[in-house]
């Protein structure tokens, strides 16, 4: 008689299940103890969490359309780029407020 090793199939957690999971690991500011509670392995909500914090797996784990998280992508970055130039702005508003006046 030969045992057969038999594969356990993966299970699939639903984006509902995910957030309160996540929620959860933000409450008891361990991963380690939210994982035990949820009898889940602490590796799984430690990609779960890098998930959540990048934008476009965010995006595409929210079920947008490829050519919406596209755009959502340029808009993130026309943010950055303005957001970076108010900064600029901000230091040379300071450097020619120090000059003295002529």
């Amino acid at each position: 008689m030969s045992i057969t090793p038999h594969s356990p199939k993966r299970r699939k957690y639903d984006a509902a299940f995910r957030a309160e999971a996540l929620r959860l690991v933000g409450e008891s500011r361990s991963t380690q103890a939210a994982a035990r509670a949820l009898n889940l392995n602490p590796k799984l909500l430690y990609k779960w969490q890098k998930e959540a914090q990048t934008p476009i797996a965010a995006a595409l784990g929210a079920g947008l359309d490829p050519a919406t998280a596209a755009e959502l992508r340029q808009l993130r970055a026309l943010a950055r780029r303005q957001a970076q130039e108010l900064e600029i702005l901000k230091k040379a508003i300071v450097i020619f407020s120090q000059t003295p006046d002529r």
